[in-house]
């Protein structure tokens, strides 16, 4: 057997190191718009039925502030058609980040997940209202200021006037959530 020559088992191993574990081919194609990260804080969401919408942001000043909370921002276009286009806003408390073991697929969910997750479209179609967010979220890195990770998850959607009538969006995404 012949051995292989250095300069390509260089260029082997800085491919592999460029793998983040992060990105898979399949990803919904999404460009993350914004990732944020803090240390001491809560999410807080908030329906308004009168204008049907739903605040969600980051709370880093009540009194039950103290877990670590990302919100990321992903704008999708999945067609050339004008209208087709609609971003999700998806926020994760994730309780310690710390605790998190990187690699590890962790349930996301409105009830009994292990991290609690809450997500929100925006998009030119009827209101929608937010029912759930089911799926698994896995941290890569774990820098001083930044996480790295993966959300693989399914929003699911009512719509505001109409009970019977439901929407699902697919994120199938890296995140970056910086401090």
């Amino acid at each position: 057997m012949r051995a292989l020559p250095p300069a390509l088992v260089v260029v082997a191993l800085l491919d592999l190191s460029a793998c983040d574990g992060a990105s898979r081919p399949g990803d919904t194609r999404g460009v993350q718009t914004f990732g944020q990260w803090e240390w001491h804080g809560r999410l807080f969401v908030q329906p308004d039925s009168i204008v049907t919408l739903v605040h969600m942001r980051i709370d880093t000043a009540g009194p039950s502030a103290g877990g670590d909370v990302i919100l990321v921002r992903y704008e999708f276009n999945p067609t050339a058609d004008l209208g087709t286009e609609y971003s999700l806003t998806l926020g994760f408390d994730l309780g310690r980040a710390r605790d998190l073991r990187p690699g590890v697929a962790y349930s996301i969910g409105t009830g009994t997940g292990q991290i609690p997750g809450f997500g929100t479209v925006a998009c030119l179609c009827s209101p929608l209202r937010p029912d759930s967010l089911r799926g698994t979220l896995r941290l890569v890195t774990r820098g001083m200021r930044q996480l790295t990770g993966r959300v693989d998850a399914t929003l699911y959607l009512t719509e505001w006037n109409d009970a019977s009538r439901h929407a699902t969006y697919l994120a199938h995404q890296r995140f970056d959530a910086i401090k």
